[in-house]
């Protein structure tokens, strides 16, 4: 066995359990897949993800990244917080304002802003496309929002690496308020190979601009606390549709409340038409594993 930096954090968080938990080992010699896949399991986090030195030109670092029953391409929220714990330790340094993540989707950047003694760290996240648009009373749909009072938007299907059917609600009430058929959203899960849907609703006042819930439907059902990946196919739809909320191409989601957190996601759509996602990250577990 040998000793590895371990670390637990919470991230799209300003302080502990607000946000989406993650695990990650800084020190991966002679770790293989099965093995990796052992310590996810262990860590039983939404993803645990691993530090290696990077092999492609231009990388800061390379991340394999693993739910506890599979390894993931890519998602969010272990990117942003994986790219904190990384500065943290002095594994990589911030060049005019970003570091670059090497990892199954390629190589991406991270922006990172420290203002007032706070960090915040942003994922540019990989392009996505709409695959379809469809209506809130097709056969395929109805099921997975019956019930759901559905907003002005039409649901579509969007591809960013994950695909969500993402769905606008009248308010955010009545966001709040869902509860969802979950056999349907499985199905729906199964039969468009998407992860499930991603509801929304504009939010007024607060400290938000959208309140946001996923409903994940593949493998076990169960609720997001918090997706930066998710968040980053809705805006990139609300880009589409000329329907972004806040102010020139910012703005902040809230998620998690309704399964015991309360995550605040910071999207922005640049000049180019790129989406970022990110927030702040919280740590809560430092120490090392024997492994």
């Amino acid at each position: 066995m040998t000793q590895r930096r371990y670390l637990q954090l919470d991230v799209f968080a300003d302080r502990p359990g607000a946000g989406n938990p993650l695990a990650v080992v800084l020190d991966t010699d002679g770790l293989d897949t099965a093995t990796m896949q052992a310590i996810a399991r262990w860590s039983d986090r939404p993803e645990t993800t691993f530090v290696f030195a990077p092999a492609t030109a231009g990388a800061d670092y390379r991340i394999r990244m693993f739910a506890p029953d599979r390894e993931v391409p890519f998602a969010g929220h272990p990117s942003i917080g994986t790219a904190y714990a990384v500065l943290q330790a002095g594994m990589a340094e911030v060049t005019d304002g970003r570091i670059v993540q090497e990892g199954m989707t390629g190589l991406l950047p991270l922006q990172v802003d420290d203002h007032d003694g706070q960090r915040s760290i942003a994922i540019r996240t990989p392009t996505a496309r709409v695959a379809e648009v469809g209506r809130a009373d097709d056969t395929k749909l109805a099921p997975a929002l019956r019930g759901l009072s559905v907003g002005g938007l039409p649901p579509a299907l969007m591809d960013g690496g994950r695909r969500w059917w993402v769905a606008e609600l009248a308010g955010e009430d009545a966001l709040r308020s869902a509860s969802p058929d979950w056999t349907a959203i499985a199905q729906l899960a199964t039969s468009s190979d998407s992860m499930g849907v991603l509801a929304f609703a504009r939010a007024e006042g607060g400290d938000h601009d959208l309140a946001v819930r996923a409903f994940v439907g593949a493998g076990t059902p169960f609720e997001d606390a918090a997706s930066g990946a998710a968040n980053a196919v809705l805006a990139a739809w609300l880009r589409e549709n000329d329907a972004l909320p806040g102010r020139d191409g910012r703005y902040v989601a809230s998620q998690g409340r309704e399964v015991g957190f309360d995550a605040r996601l910071h999207l922005r759509v640049d000049e180019d038409g790129e989406i970022w996602s990110g927030g702040r990250v919280c740590p809560i577990v430092s120490g090392t594993i024997d492994w």
